[in-house]
């Protein structure tokens, strides 16, 4: 533990505000590839290449939760905000899960967080095994959550829509089984997805009964992790600047080595057969 006081955060002006930008190509490929990934499972499934087509599941998973839902979660993308919440609906949705649901207990983590009262954190004061048992439950607890909190709430009408549309889209492949069963596999391997999220964005990532914000998250370095998480490593970059759109994550972490050095956070990393 580090028990000397923090020095002040350097701000998003002095790290860099192009962080804040993406090339058109980033933007684009940003928002193409979980369509991309959607597309190609039927493609795939409906020709019998079930070994590629599962493959999609997985960089749909992948790039919805992980990458392109979490920027449009922030805002990071900077399009038009009806435009950027249709996405998210539409994103989410088509993972059998609530965008909105998603968004609130989102961006209520990072206020409350490693407060008790944060659902989506509540992973990380949990053991590896109960972690895993939250995966088949997280997505229903952070919707009805997120219903709770009433109709005052902004995204309400949101979420209930996306509700509705994930209850017709599961009774629609419980129904498409009659003539094919490739909407009922992807619906399962989707969901199925879905139960690892609170084991590798709370329970791996997160540090609670840290003294302050450096220590309650962890910092990850190096090739082995950087491949495992498919370049998706920098929590504790994200913790202090959820502002960065997560293709510019690389870059800022570049930016705060040296500020991570100054106050003698440790990076977790594999080196050679060793974990240091």
């Amino acid at each position: 533990m580090n028990n000397h006081p923090l020095s002040p955060r350097p701000s998003i002006v002095e790290l860099g505000v192009d962080l804040l930008d993406l090339s058109r190509t980033n933007l684009l490929l940003t928002i193409v590839q979980p369509l991309l990934f959607f597309l190609l499972y039927f493609v795939f499934a409906f020709n019998n290449y079930w070994v590629p087509a599962v493959i999609c599941t997985m960089g749909l998973s992948f790039t919805t939760y992980s990458s392109t839902s979490h920027d449009l979660v922030h805002e990071n993308l900077k399009i038009n905000k009806t435009v950027n919440e249709v996405l998210l609906f539409f994103f989410e949705v088509i993972a059998f899960r609530s965008g909105h649901a998603y968004k609130l207990s989102h961006l209520y983590h990072h206020k409350r967080y490693p407060h008790e009262d944060d659902v989506e954190g509540a992973a990380a004061r949990m053991t590896f095994i109960r972690s895993l048992l939250e995966g088949v439950i997280f997505q229903f607890k952070i919707y009805f959550w997120a219903l709770s909190l009433g109709r005052k709430n902004k995204q309400f009408s949101w979420v209930m829509a996306e509700g509705i549309v994930v209850l017709f889209l599961v009774v629609f492949c419980g129904f498409s089984v009659a003539y094919t069963y490739v909407p009922f596999v992807y619906m399962c391997l989707m969901v199925a997805g879905s139960w690892i999220i609170p084991l590798a964005t709370s329970y791996f990532v997160h540090t609670p009964e840290g003294e302050n914000e450096l220590e309650q998250t962890r910092l990850f370095r190096g090739k082995f992790f950087s491949v495992i998480a498919f370049d998706h490593l920098y929590h504790l970059e994200h913790h202090l600047y959820p502002m960065v759109p997560h293709k510019n994550w690389p870059a800022l972490a570049k930016r705060l080595d040296h500020y991570f050095n100054v106050h003698g956070i440790k990076a977790l990393e594999l080196k050679g057969t060793h974990f240091r």
